[in-house]
């Protein structure tokens, strides 16, 4: 054999160039799959081109609209396929929809007695995870399923509050697992150290488990008055609603979780623990829902929940330890000096994140702030050193039968050099990446949807998929 023949394989080629086409095409632009939360990169970015650049007065077509159960988990799509997890009376379904026509292709039932102590709806909160062989689905009491994916047939399942110690979270569980080579990570949060968990994800079998007493036992925290060591309890929630990140830092794989208590790093091979830094709020019923935004060595949280705001911390060059860049409340919580000399009340965090994961666009965060409807607002940040370059409110300041026109709190994801946002009451726009001012492209109001729409948009093959507690709508994205 050649040294040329060693490299070049003819047919290989030839089925790297047919597969590049039925992906890109010169008229039409790129399209891709969104397989699990967060899209194919798990952070709210697409690669697809060919975009709407403004709607229609009567909005984006439809290409169809379904009703569905209730749950707040954003579908996921592979290969033409769509998965929704919902609930309809006391069942949690697992539905695979054919993504050109909402079509039902098979469905996966299961008892659920979830019932939400304040009052949201009881269905699943955690998108599926989608592989060419397999759907990993997490319902709201923390029933893991692996399912064949184009049967629906179940491989294996774990019941996780039974096979863990799993004190009951405030709204569900709704951290939904990720791939990291051949395990299945998720945030289990079971006492006293089973707060993250891998699984062979072929099988279900346990791995390892890490995170709870071992590491935050002792650690400094931030509370009324002073900075105090944590004394643990054995009955603490570990678990928050975000998704555990994995990222290379300084070479090493690790997985960057942003548990209830705080973040923590993680050996994705071995769940031991590398460093770990104190987030929780001060009020008791409070979650952290952001995924953290990871790039290089700097790593981004923020929390809504009574003033949480955000930090940027570095990570050291050893994995064990890190540096804070920046953070806000720049002080104690509690610091009177925070508080508006002529008004008395509490200076506004740069950041405020309730659930929304923020995209970072070249050195620039875009997000929606804020706890409550009252309160949001649209923000652009500067990511290393937090300083707020433009903000825009999106306050729901009357309340009534009639949809206000704002945002409110909302979602946004990054395709096609724009942002597509959803706001919670179910108004779609777009907006230009611009750090400057904030540059709105389009708005409109989706008839079917309504408050409150706290799931993402979903884009693939030019298709955005938009759901609300009880309607599952599919656009047509596509630039014409």
């Amino acid at each position: 054999m050649t040294k040329r023949d060693r490299w070049f394989k003819p047919r290989a080629a030839i089925q790297f160039f047919a597969s590049a086409l039925l992906c890109l095409d010169a008229t039409t632009g790129s399209t891709e799959d969104w397989p699990h939360f967060l899209g194919p990169r798990n952070n709210g970015t697409s690669t697809e081109t060919g975009l709407l650049n403004s709607f229609p007065k009567e909005g984006p077509q439809k290409i169809w609209v379904r009703d569905i159960g209730t749950g707040y988990a954003a579908p996921s799509v592979r290969a033409g396929r769509l998965v929704l997890h919902h609930r309809r009376g006391n069942e949690e379904i697992v539905e695979a929809i054919n993504a050109e026509t909402g079509k039902t292709v098979w469905t996966h039932k299961y008892p659920s007695r979830y019932v939400d102590p304040f009052g949201y709806n009881n269905g699943p909160r955690c998108s599926p995870l989608l592989t060419a062989d397999y759907c990993y689905t997490y319902g709201a009491e923390g029933q893991l399923f692996c399912l064949n994916i184009k049967t629906g047939k179940p491989v294996w399942h774990r019941d996780t509050a039974k096979d863990w110690n799993v004190p009951v979270a405030f709204f569900g569980v709704g951290s939904t697992p990720i791939l990291e080579g051949n395990k299945l990570i998720i945030m289990i949060g079971g006492q006293p150290n089973s707060g993250m968990v891998a699984l062979e994800a072929k099988t279900g079998k346990t791995i390892w488990e890490s995170v709870g007493k071992s590491n935050w036992e002792g650690v400094t925290t931030f509370g009324w008055r002073a900075e105090i060591p944590y004394n643990w309890t054995g009955h603490e929630k570990l678990a928050s609603y975000a998704s555990p990140v994995a990222a290379t830092i300084h070479g090493k794989r690790q997985l960057i979780c942003f548990m209830r208590q705080g973040l923590c790093s993680v050996d994705p091979v071995t769940g031991k623990i590398g460093f770990s830094r104190w987030f929780q709020s001060l009020v008791g019923d409070s979650v952290n829902a952001m995924n953290p935004v990871v790039q290089d060595d700097l790593v981004l949280i923020s929390a809504a929940y009574f003033r949480s705001g955000a930090m940027l911390l570095r990570v050291n060059p050893d994995g064990k330890s890190f540096q804070e860049v920046w953070k806000e409340p720049k002080r104690h919580p509690m610091d009177a000096a925070d508080r508006d000399p002529q008004t008395g009340e509490w200076k506004i965090p740069v950041l405020e994140i309730h659930w929304m994961t923020p995209i970072l666009h070249q050195g620039h965060i875009y997000a929606f702030s804020g706890r409550n409807e009252p309160d949001a607002s649209f923000r652009c940040v500067e990511f290393k050193t937090g300083r707020l370059k433009w903000t825009r409110d999106e306050s729901w300041r009357k309340y009534g039968t009639k949809q206000p026109n704002v945002f409110g709190r909302g979602s946004l994801i990054h395709a096609d050099n724009k942002l597509i946002a959803l706001g919670e009451g179910g108004l779609l726009g777009m907006f230009s990446l611009n750090s400057e001012k904030p540059t709105e492209l389009a708005r409109w109001q989706v008839p079917e949807m309504h408050h409150p729409c706290w799931a993402g948009p979903v884009l693939s093959e030019k298709k955005l998929y938009l759901r609300s507690e009880d309607k599952l709508v599919c656009l047509d994205f596509a630039k014409r």
